[in-house]
């Protein structure tokens, strides 16, 4: 395991850095929570920001798509790539609108990607992706066989230099909106995950441990 220090120039937090944190821990707690990644590069000065789901291999982000992705084959010449995951917390309401806000969770790690090349080092990353979205689903489901894995670029990223920003608690009014009358405080948001909708080709299969019930971390 690297250094439990993600900060670099580039990763410092500028704006309020005291909501700012650099330990390991933190940023993985937010990224084994999470479920999409949002993933930009700059080609030819344009900016692309995509949303991918990805997993997370002890220091290192897996990501994955088409052979065809304009942003993996970007990536797989050596682009510098910014990831970023957010979970949103609440929504903070103010007296004054200046002063609305948000509670949340990201993180954001700055690197260089690399292309698993390996048909097994590949398959195992696919693997970890799925773990990712559904623990221990991997283990009901058939493996990517020949065909599909041509077909995916598998890329890794080694969390070398990130940064995680949070905020909690409820608004910060200027004291003299204190007496508005207006209503302020935190609405909270959940992810809430809804029953298993079977495909109507399943017949008689029955719900897998994965779903049963599904958690995130």
């Amino acid at each position: 395991m690297g250094t439990n220090q993600l900060q670099t120039e580039a990763t410092t937090v500028k704006r309020l850095p005291a909501r700012a944190s650099y330990e390991r821990d933190e940023a993985y707690a937010v990224l084994d929570e999470g479920l999409i990644a949002h993933v930009g590069i700059a080609v030819d000065g344009q900016p692309f920001v995509i949303p991918m789901v990805y997993g997370r291999d002890g220091d290192r982000l897996l990501l994955h798509g088409s052979v065809a992705s304009r942003l993996l084959r970007t990536l797989d010449t050596g682009t510098p790539v910014c990831v970023t995951v957010t979970i949103l917390d609440g929504l903070v309401l103010a007296r004054s609108q200046f002063h609305h806000s948000m509670n949340y969770r990201s993180v954001v790690v700055l690197g260089t990607a690399t292309r698993l090349h390996d048909a097994a080092a590949a398959a195992a990353a696919l693997e970890c992706i799925v773990d990712h979205i559904v623990p221990g689903r991997p283990a009901e489901a058939r493996p990517g066989n020949d065909a599909e894995l041509r077909q995916t670029t598998v890329l890794e990223l080694p969390i070398e230099a990130a940064s995680v920003k949070r905020r909690t608690g409820g608004p910060i009014d200027d004291e003299a909106d204190l007496d508005l009358g207006v209503w302020a405080g935190v609405v909270p948001v959940h992810l809430s995950i809804g029953e298993p909708v079977p495909d109507p080709d399943l017949g008689d299969v029955a719900l897998p441990a994965s779903l049963d019930p599904y958690r995130r971390p």
